[in-house]
């Protein structure tokens, strides 16, 4: 996926943007990746967050698309987001560190396709930039055709479907649904190359990539019955081509049709129609179950599965949440709760809506290595979370937890936990029973994987400060009648991120003098702080933090849009909003409120009791705070005293067209305190704009010619300046409740304009400089009568705002010109031609700029100019100007002056890349938890005792727990000293997981693996290394001549022949009571080669499908009966078949074969019921079943193979084959997994079950993991030795003897040459990493 085109060179810095809130116009578009970064659409932006601890990382506003015939063009609402699903690259031998794992496919109304660098923060490609008819994107989806090598696919519009070769850039395949409305794409999770895609009316396709070309996409047509009565009267509704190029969401913004495939079970999926639920089976292309919505319930919006339990989480319309389960046995799911994902305290009126639900997929892959790796009889303090916020009674035990984002319309993002609890009494008794009635296997100390929880596990569950350790034997007596009957939810706010909630319509920076007061009263001066108001239509104010880039407060203020706002002083804010009675009276109701940003109160003031004739135009506030300035719209000005009780000082009667006060001044360098300045009449000093931090503020002159005279005047003495509709201007000052003419000099020409009424102006003293509505810009001193003019060649000049000069800055400065048209430029006056010299915006890119304004705290001549802008789009953007370079606007950090976060951003995934590497093996080798630096407060309390922060003069190898094995011993000290910024910043881990890591760190290799590929989101590693022990382990019990005494790896399966004389010919065969709890089971599933794993699990399904009616169906259902070898149900099912089926011979043929294997009796019954019934037609599968009718189950196992039933092969094979017959299916079904379905993990584990261990080691150069392949090596070896430790302890007591198991595993001794070409290997990737460590400087967010 290589760039197509480079980076534009203006790029914008988007680290400074707020974006506004997301709409239905965004169709909900939101991306969860494994490694905790959250994207959203919202507006025309895409928003990353870490979904940890919702901080915003960054805004990337999408280009507008650039047509040759329009000058500029704005950019459409984003509609689809998806993160490519690419891991952390290793294979720094062949190629040079990348940022592809950080890539994000975007797509938005115009149909245009873009992938964007999430480092670079721009579009690396585009795909088809500019296509033509433009159908708007509905949702995306990548898909791996091959290893490293994807296609996306996207819905076009409202029933096309699309693949895109991300190479090429171009679209390789195309697909017409019409007239179904197609409504999302999902991608398989058991197989990458295949998925779905559901449309509105139920049509559902799957389709399978097999390649780069068309002619190897394979799509198949399902269809999904459902009621579309609503459906079509809504299409009927649709004006006349409204259908053309709109998706589904843009036609019908709340028919939602969602899906979902289920992360446990094959060919599964979960859908939800508006009000109703549908299980659908892929493989029997039939729904197993549907449940309409109960009465009072809203409509559905999103389903979603649980990672880790079988559960299912429906949002809905009105910002609820069902949650249903799975009844043990079926797929029959009941609605278990509701709850609320928009508290109904605090919200506004009407409600915000939910736009997206999502499944935190790390937080699961973290729980299941807390679960399934720490011992807690050894170290109970590890699992007690002290600083958990969390606290549950002590007769519940806590089964699970989940983390749930939500993103509402109002600008919130909402992070929740969901916890299961069950009776803790119920639960012990369950666990006490079982543990006295089984024998307690042998279990791996540092390797159990699956241990069955002690009492001192059940205490600290009981007590409810052990969020991380879930009771759950796979397959010890669940109880589970109890606990589902016993089971509860909760849903409690984990957190909650505001950007901004509305549309913006105000936006105001405070720049207060020296004489405005804090809200509290006394004498200390106001300071300018970092805070920009944004009033929103939705009438609330957001109170922007921009050295955080984050939004400190957020009041609900007016009822209606703010049409208004400024600041008092740096800590209050004033606005107002109207509203028209009636159109026939034309009365309107104005509303001014003063809201204190510390005490977080709004009071009214000017309260009428009647209507008034005029509506409020503006307000301007003084810098002191202590005046407002009252427009009215054909009104008198009212001037009020901003005191506790504003008063009204007096009206003004006059035609005014713009009113502005005078900014706050410049001392002289020689004045060091609020000291006022005499004279204005020098013309070596002319005053310019405080940064409002150590300045003070210039009393007012009266009289220019001769401000001496005047003596010494009131501190609360401001002046402002005026137009009036006739072109005449003045200055008026007003000092305590009397105002006067300010008395300025006029210049030598008149200013009154033939043609050109002023429209915006701007006031410093001495100068004024005002626009008119033709585009021209004049400036005046008042002292001196000095003017001059220029021409903008622009129609309309709406604001004028003075840049913020500090003292050494030139006299006039720079003014930030907005334009009718929404463009904007920068004038240096300055300079002999302004207009030559200006900074002129034709277009901001990609939206309208409604207001802007300088931010003011500037301390130095030297700091850059930075504008704030509000965009149409309901952006609030930071833009740096610089002007002597002539270079525009550019994207410098140094604008702000530090960005500060309440706490550190801790995603090891956004490091540079050799950096990330450097920390994951870090985290590999084993480092001691004294070396993280988190920022929790409670330091003492933590269970791994970090000590406080290392001293980096030591040698930083003692802080690992060993030295490596493998590779060059000095490598990890260079690569902790270039960790060393980060540590210092805190910002490896957060306090939670370094917690986890020092419980996981003493527990051996794989688990230390797993838990550093869980924090790099790379799932499906991290199950590989959960699982490795429990594979090892299955392949000693095959090597060992005595399986009987063999240990487990914490799995209390039955031995082989034990399973097989329980698996009978005789009746049905039910999972009884060894039927495992859904809460138990997790994404582990996915990686199951046990025997006993594969045939429960098949065993399972055939209950799903017993009410299934069709010949397909009973095909389908005797190919797994057999599966399972419950022969006699097989051949009743098969004799049932109807004489006119053109399935009956085939059936018959099978029925007295198969009888044949059972008894006597069973087969003269089916010679009989064949002899009287002769009819034609075969079936290919057929051939398998008399196959395992003659007892040749190894070739049957080879035909489903060839056939492409894998699934179904290994569960024949799990029933009747062991020993190699067993290792061989497992071993060409690794082939497939690896080289067909391009599931590395997965292949990798089977490879380890079926004994293939040099395959596994070859699977991993071969993908160039050069780290892994020597982790594995480690990890086996050790595994290993503690496997034959144990085993030499249990013969010592027996009495038996080990001289059977070999002294290395088989392809892994150290002698093997591919062992020590990984070794070799591995030496060299860390020595490339570590000069890559050394040539990337630190990442600074």
């Amino acid at each position: 996926m290589s760039s197509s085109r480079p980076p534009p060179a203006d790029s914008w810095d988007c680290n400074f943007m707020l974006p506004g809130p997301p709409s239905r116009n965004n169709f909900g578009s939101a991306d969860l990746s494994p490694s905790g970064l959250l994207a959203f659409a919202s507006g025309s932006s895409i928003s990353i967050l870490d979904s940890r601890s919702l901080q915003l990382i960054s805004t990337i506003p999408i280009p507008p698309p650039t047509s040759a015939g329009s000058v500029a063009s704005l950019s459409p609402f984003v509609t689809a987001v998806k993160w490519v699903p690419i891991t952390l690259r290793c294979d720094l031998l062949s190629t040079e560190p990348g940022s592809s794992h950080l890539l994000l496919a975007a797509a938005d109304r115009h149909g245009r396709v873009a992938l964007l660098d999430f480092r670079l923060r721009s579009v690396v490609l585009w795909i088809d930039p500019d296509p033509n008819p433009k159908l708007g994107i509905q949702d995306l989806c990548w898909i791996v055709s091959k290893p490293d090598s994807f296609v996306l696919a996207a819905i076009n519009g409202p029933s096309v479907l699309s693949l895109y070769n991300t190479t090429s850039a171009s679209c390789m395949w195309k697909y017409d649904a019409s007239p179904e409305y197609l409504s999302c794409i999902r991608r398989n999770p058991f197989d990458a190359r295949h998925f779905c895609v559901l449309g509105l009316k139920g049509l559902l396709l799957s389709v399978r990539v097999l390649g780069q070309k068309e002619d190897e996409v394979v799509v198949k047509e399902l269809q999904i019955q459902t009621d579309c009565t609503e459906l079509l009267k809504l299409e009927r509704e649709l004006s006349a081509g409204a259908a053309g190029l709109s998706p589904a969401s843009g036609l019908f913004p709340l028919y939602m049709v969602k899906f979902t495939f289920s992360p446990h079970w094959r060919h599964i999926i979960f859908v939800t129609f508006p009000r109703e639920l549908v299980v659908f089976d892929l493989q029997y292309e039939t729904p197993l179950f549907s449940a309409a919505l109960p009465r009072g319930c809203a409509k559905f919006l999103d389903v979603l599965a649980d990672p880790n339990n079988d559960l299912l989480y429906c949002a809905h319309l009105d910002g609820k949440l069902s949650i249903w389960r799975r009844k043990e046995g079926e797929q029959v799911h009941v609605m278990c709760t509701m709850e609320e994902l928009i508290p109904s305290i605090g919200t506004s009126v009407p409600s915000p809506s939910i736009l997206a639900v999502l499944v935190s997929q790390s937080e699961s892959t973290i729980q299941n290595v807390a679960k399934l790796c720490l011992d807690a009889p050894h170290s109970p303090s590890a699992n007690v979370d002290i600083d958990s916020p969390f606290e549950f009674s002590d007769d519940t035990l806590l089964l699970s937890k989940t983390h749930l984002i939500s993103i509402s319309d109002d600008g919130k993002v909402w992070n929740w936990l969901l916890t299961a609890e069950g009776a803790g009494d119920l639960q012990k008794d369950a666990i006490k029973s079982s543990m006295d009635a089984d024998v307690i296997d042998v279990a791996l100390c540092g390797t159990n994987t699956n241990s069955m929880a002690s009492s001192a596990d059940v205490q600290a569950l009981e007590a409810g400060k052990q969020l991380e350790h879930v009771n759950g034997s796979r397959n010890r007596p669940s109880n589970s009648t109890s606990s589902q009957a016993d089971m509860s939810f909760k849903v409690s706010l984990d957190g909650q991120l505001q950007i901004l909630s509305s549309t913006v319509t105000m936006l105001a920076v405070p720049s207060p003098s020296l004489t405005a007061t804090l809200a509290r009263g006394g004498n200390y001066p106001a300071v300018a702080v970092p805070l920009v108001a944004l009033g929103t239509q939705s009438g609330a104010v957001d109170v922007v933090d921009v050295s955080a880039n984050a939004v400190a407060a957020s009041f609900s203020v007016h009822p209606g849009t703010v049409r208004g706002l400024r600041w008092l002083g740096n800590s209050r804010l004033v606005s107002f909003s109207y509203s028209q009675v009636n159109e026939k009276s034309g009365g309107y109701i104005n509303r001014l409120v003063v809201t204190c940003l510390r005490s977080g109160i709004n009071r009214a003031f000017r309260v009428l009791q009647k209507p008034e004739r005029a509506p409020i135009r503006a307000l301007r506030a003084s810098s002191s705070g202590r005046y407002l300035l009252i427009l009215f719209r054909d009104a008198p000005v009212e001037v009020w005293a901003m005191t506790k009780n504003p008063i009204m000082l007096r009206s003004l009667a006059l035609p005014f067209t713009v009113l502005e006060w005078t900014l706050p001044t410049v001392p002289r360098p020689s004045q060091t305190g609020p000291s006022r300045q005499s004279s204005l009449s020098s013309k070596d000093h002319k005053a310019d704009t405080t940064d409002g931090v150590s300045t003070p503020t210039i009393a007012s002159s009266s009289d220019s010619k001769d401000a001496s005279s005047e003596g010494s005047q009131d501190d609360t003495s401001e002046s402002f300046a005026f137009a009036l509709a006739n072109g005449a201007l003045g200055v008026f000052e007003v000092q305590g409740r009397r105002i006067r003419d300010f008395r300025p000099k006029w210049p030598s020409s008149s200013f009154v304009s033939s043609d050109g009424l002023i429209t915006a102006m701007a006031y410093r003293l001495p100068h004024v400089v005002m626009g008119d509505r033709s585009g021209n810009i004049r400036w005046w001193d008042v002292t001196t009568g000095h003017s001059s003019q220029f021409s903008t060649h622009r129609e309309g000049i709406r604001r004028i705002k003075f840049s913020p000069v500090v003292p050494g800055d030139r006299s006039r400065g720079r003014i930030a010109v907005l334009f009718h048209d929404n463009t904007f430029s920068v004038f240096d006056l300055d300079s002999q031609d302004p207009l030559a010299n200006s900074l002129l915006q034709p277009q901001f890119p990609g939206t309208l700029v409604l207001e802007l304004d300088w931010l003011p705290t500037r301390t130095d001549k030297n700091d850059p100019l930075v504008l704030c802008i509000a965009g149409a789009d309901s952006s609030f953007r930071l833009i740096e100007v610089n002007t002597e370079k002539k270079i525009g606007y550019t994207s410098q950090s140094r604008a702000i002056k530090e960005r500060f976060r309440p706490m550190p951003l801790c995603l090891p995934i956004l490091l540079p890349t050799s950096h990330a590497l450097a920390l994951r093996m870090i985290l590999q080798l084993g480092v001691k938890p004294s070396w993280f630096n988190t920022c929790s407060t409670t330091i003492k309390k933590r269970p791994h005792l970090i000590p406080g922060t290392p001293s980096s003069q030591k040698d930083l190898r003692s802080y690992m727990i060993g030295l490596p094995p493998i590779g060059d011993t000095v490598v990890p000290e260079m690569l902790l000293k270039v960790l060393e910024p980060y540590r210092k910043e805190g910002c490896i881990l957060d306090d939670e997981r370094a917690r986890l890591y020092a419980t996981v760190v003493n527990k051996g290799y794989a688990a230390r693996f797993a838990f550093a590929a869980a924090v790099f989101g790379e799932t499906s590693e991290a199950l590989f290394w959960l699982q490795l022990p429990r594979a090892l382990n299955h392949l000693m019990r095959k090597l060992k001549r005595s399986p009987q005494k063999a240990p487990r790896l914490a799995f209390n399966s039955e031995l082989e022949d034990t399973m097989l004389s329980r698996i009978t010919s005789k009746g049905k065969s039910t999972p009884g009571t060894e039927r495992r709890d859904s809460l138990s089971e997790g994404q582990l599933r996915l990686m199951a080669f046990e025997q006993e794993e594969l045939w429960e699990t098949a065993a399972e399904r055939i209950t799903w499908h017993e009410k299934l009616e069709g010949e397909q169906a009973i095909q389908n259902r005797v190919h797994e009966l057999v599966s399972v070898g419950n022969l006699e149900a097989a051949v009743s099912l098969l004799l049932s078949t109807s004489p006119e089926s053109s399935y009956f011979y085939a059936n018959a043929l099978r029925a007295v074969a198969l009888s044949s294997a059972v008894s006597r009796s069973l087969l003269e019954l089916a010679v009989k019921v064949v002899a009287a019934n002769m009819v034609r037609n075969d079936r290919s599968l057929s051939g398998t079943h008399l196959l395992c009718a003659v007892g040749r189950y190894q070739e049957a196992c080879s035909q489903l193979q060839d056939a492409g039933c894998w699934t179904d092969a290994a569960t024949l094979a799990a029933t009747h084959l062991k020993g190699s017959d067993y290792a061989r299916v497992l071993q060409r079904w690794a082939d497939h997994v690896h080289h067909v379905e391009h599931n590395i993990w997965r292949a990798l584990i089977l490879y380890v079950a079926a004994g293939g261990l040099q395959e596994a080691l070859a699977a991993l150069r071969e993908a160039q993991h050069p780290d892994t392949a020597a982790m594995f090596v480690l990890a086996c070896r050790e595994i290993y030795a503690e496997i034959i430790t144990n085993l030499e302890n249990s013969d010592d007591e027996s009495g038996s003897s080990t001289n059977n198991v070999p002294d290395n595993l088989p392809g892994l001794s150290p002698e093997n040459e591919d062992v020590r070409a990984v070794g070799e290997y591995f030496g060299q990737y860390q020595r490339k990493l570590v000069h890559l460590c050394m040539d990337s400087q630190p990442f600074n967010e």
